[in-house]
């Protein structure tokens, strides 16, 4: 399996104002995009607070609710911690139908914020996957000249890796590949979002988990069909190879590609 997607795009801080209700809505968003899977644990106390900009206290209350509602489960002792009991609920026609009636009318418009967001983001990592991978003793320069100044800053930004990044979206898709139909909605979107988080923009992870959120729902409730999951597999192999050989506008094209084959099927059960 890969490594644990950064949650950094989900929990930024909250208000202060609201502080208790966000943090809420932050481990909910978690919760629901399977960004932290069913069985496994969140961060510890102290770096969730930091990330959401909160007091231990506050968090405590906002998970002490959530374990009230049966999302997680907090366990003590050495090995504990709080971990996701949450599971999506089977689909079923007469949630289609609610949703339909209270998010049918939004559809459209989360559709084209998902299309220009993501494709967008295959774009930005195909480039960044384009630019050619200095020679060793290149790298070692650029560690050398990247290093702390006298102020504790860096003189230039560190450039990306791209061995590394390659090495990520490939164990995505892998994951995805072999989900079970069960875990297959979570996994296809870690997969998605993975494309955001490794183009190295917090505002565009952000703004691509957001679009997802807006669609979640919907889509956990549409059935998982075989023969989808097979042309899907096809597709996201297609959007990888475009990016791993830094070609921007086919990544482009195969991502707009595949999304319009999701916005098909959730026009149709939502009909």
């Amino acid at each position: 399996m890969s490594t644990r997607p950064d949650l950094s795009a989900v929990l930024r801080p909250v208000r202060e104002g609201n502080a208790f209700e966000e943090t809420v809505e932050r481990l909910l968003a978690v919760i629901k995009l399977g960004l932290v899977g069913p069985g496994e644990r969140l961060p510890a106390e102290r770096e969730l607070a930091g990330q959401l900009g909160i007091s231990r206290l506050t968090l405590r209350e906002a998970i002490g609710e959530l374990q009230h509602a049966g999302y997680v489960k907090s366990r003590r002792g050495r090995f504990g911690g709080t971990f996701i009991t949450y599971t999506p609920p089977v689909p079923g026609k007469g949630e289609l139908r609610r949703l339909a009636r209270e998010d049918g009318a939004r559809l459209a418009d989360a559709l084209t914020f998902r299309l220009v967001v993501e494709t967008g983001a295959a774009e930005a990592l195909a480039r960044i996957c384009a630019r050619p991978t200095p020679p060793p003793e290149a790298a070692d320069r650029a560690s050398t000249e990247h290093a702390p100044g006298p102020t504790g800053q860096n003189n230039t930004e560190s450039p990306p890796d791209v061995e590394s990044l390659r090495a990520t979206l490939l164990a995505r898709l892998a994951d995805v590949n072999d989900a079970s139909p069960q875990d297959y909605r979570r996994l296809d979107t870690l997969f998605h979002l993975s494309i955001a988080e490794l183009s190295g923009s917090s505002l565009l992870a952000a703004a691509a988990t957001d679009a997802r959120m807006r669609l979640n729902d919907l889509l956990n409730a549409i059935p998982v069909l075989r023969r989808n999951i097979a042309h899907t597999a096809g597709q996201h192999a297609a959007i990888v190879d475009a990016i791993l050989a830094g070609d921007a506008e086919l990544a482009r094209r195969a991502v707009a590609e595949h999304l319009e084959g999701t916005a098909a099927l959730l026009r149709g059960f939502l009909a």
